[in-house]
């Protein structure tokens, strides 16, 4: 009786301690997971703050390099240019060096591109220092999701990979808040700022500080593991199968990697994609409906918005560092909705949201051209004996008191006033000092825009990309829609400034309002519902 005592305490011992080294085993695996994939999903943070810091830098190049509008949207766009370049090249090189490698050389790029724009002397160092970094975004745009899916267990996946997304969103915001931090030392009077340059260099620190986060990365990503899937490709297997026990049990890690090699010899002997293959008949309504998804994605003007925050706000009036601010704000915007995009888009499905959102844009630039049309423009007495003495008094003195019923007959008057190279520097000032409009209702339309695309639009189109096509050609597909998508953002970027400068504030937004209920029919007429709905299903629906 004792010894069947004995022997029943030492076995609910047992299993007592098997269970407590199971949960601990999870915890360990849990943990090393999110360390991996915050790492990695670093890549995403700089891509958004490398995108988007050139914001802040705009207000101060334009005067200091003499730009023309378009160089001011080449300044800006460039580096979208190459990121389209980057994301084609980036995959096959990643198949052929490994994920990892590719990131680190990413960070390279990023920190080379951060340190030579801060540095640079004049436009043409600046332009190749920025396509330098372009590079950079191509390669972390594609290849760390990439590398997070390949690692992540099954069930966190979708998570894990939205914390990438997540990512971009946060590096957006945070270069709206650094650039505000920037200019805000600038203009104070304590003696470490005078010393550190803020005030002269303000746009050269802007761009200069995102070394700091890439070298950052560079060194992380020595903590980060090749990808197993990548060990198989290449034969690797004792070394895969010893990093997917770090992500999951024992027994998991044998039966993926078992998985793997079999998908691995199949896809041997399977017919390698073409993109000719997206051309046939049979794909013709899938690819249709991904360009034009992705066309219009971009066409609404959101890089417009996000990329000329600054400039949009100071269009109103509100003066430099106020415009900072606003700016920030519409990060701290984007990055909300963005989490309620990740947070709904299962529950509600990705064609609501769709359609939701793109009438919401449709309305906010509805919005924004009317402020801006309502707007008039008078430089009063006051206004102009505030003004820098950089600028002529005795000729600007001529337009006091006249009112200008839009900023391209006020412009038009500048030029005509001051001379086109005077008028090109002090243009943004003399705006500042003139405008009078509906400041609240232009911040409401910025608002409502960012908001509507993040929780629609801009993630969603992501989600539906990976669900629309046929599995046997996926990979190409959106690498061919997204590249496409770039394209289209390259030029809303490249020829934002000058839109405003021809076709004015109010018709530049009414341009991207039409463009957005052109998109939201399309939606509500032609877009599946892919919520529910297993891949092999859709592709029977949609590939005829």
């Amino acid at each position: 009786m004792g010894n069947d005592t004995s022997y029943c305490k030492r076995r609910k011992n047992n299993i007592v301690k098997n269970e407590l080294t199971k949960t601990k085993n999870m915890s360990t695996n849990k943990f090393f997971v999110i360390k991996i994939a915050a790492i990695v999903a670093l890549g995403g943070f700089l891509l958004g703050f490398d995108a988007s810091v050139i914001s802040g830098v705009v207000k101060f190049i334009e005067p200091e390099f003499n730009l023309t509008k378009l160089q001011l949207g080449w300044a800006v766009s460039s580096i979208t240019l190459t990121a389209a370049v980057g994301m084609l090249i980036a995959g096959p090189m990643s198949d052929k060096h490994g994920r990892r490698r590719i990131l680190k050389f990413a960070a390279i790029l990023f920190t080379i591109s951060a340190v030579g724009s801060a540095l640079a002397g004049n436009f043409f160092w600046l332009i190749i220092f920025r396509m330098i970094g372009g590079f950079a975004v191509g390669a972390a745009l594609i290849i760390a999701p990439m590398y997070i899916a390949e690692v992540a267990p099954p069930e966190k996946r979708g998570q894990l990979v939205s914390f990438n997304q997540l990512n971009i969103v946060l590096g957006i915001s945070i270069a709206f808040f650094t650039n505000y931090l920037i200019l805000k030392w600038g203009n104070s009077d304590a003696e470490w700022t005078k010393t550190l340059g803020f005030d002269k260099w303000n746009w050269r620190w802007m761009l200069g500080l995102e070394a700091v986060p890439a070298i950052f990365y560079y060194l992380g990503l020595n903590l980060v593991p090749k990808s197993p899937r990548w060990l198989m490709t290449q034969n690797e297997k004792e070394e895969a199968l010893t990093i997917m026990k770090k992500v999951v049990s024992e027994e998991e890690a044998v039966l993926q990697m078992n998985a793997v090699e079999q998908n691995i010899h199949e896809d041997k002997n399977k017919a390698k994609s073409k993109v000719s293959d997206l051309f046939k008949k049979s794909m013709r309504k899938v690819i249709i409906i991904g360009i034009i998804v992705g066309v219009f994605q971009q066409i609404v003007g959101i890089n417009a918005v996000l990329f000329y925050a600054p400039m949009i706000f100071e269009q109103t009036g509100i003066g430099t560092d106020a415009s900072f601010i606003q700016a920030a704000l519409v990060g701290v915007t984007n990055l909300g909705f963005t989490i309620v995009a990740m947070l709904v888009i299962d529950k509600f499905g990705r064609k609501p949201l769709l359609i939701i959102g793109m009438a919401g844009i449709s309305i906010c630039l509805f919005l924004l051209s009317y402020g801006f049309n309502d707007a008039t423009y008078t430089l009063s007495q006051e206004a102009i004996a505030n003004l820098p003495k950089e600028i002529n008094h005795d000729q600007i003195v001529q337009l006091q008191d006249k009112v200008f019923e839009n900023d391209l007959d006020f412009k038009a008057a500048i030029v005509s006033t001051l001379g086109e190279e005077s008028a090109r520097i002090h243009e943004s000032t003399l705006v500042t000092a003139s405008a009078k409009m509906n400041t609240l209702l232009i911040l409401i339309g910025i608002i409502g825009f960012v908001g509507a695309f993040a929780m629609s639009i801009g993630p969603v189109m992501w989600v539906l990309f990976s669900e629309l096509f046929p599995t046997k050609i996926r990979g190409i597909a959106i690498a061919f829609v997204g590249f496409i998508n770039l394209g289209v953002g390259f030029l809303v970027q490249l020829l934002f400034p000058w839109e405003l400068a021809s076709l004015g504030n109010a018709g530049t937004f009414l341009l991207f309002g039409i463009f957005a209920v052109i998109g939201f029919v399309f939606i509500w007429l032609k877009v599946p519902e892919t919520k529910g709905k297993s891949l092999e299903e859709l592709e029977e629906m949609l590939v005829k």
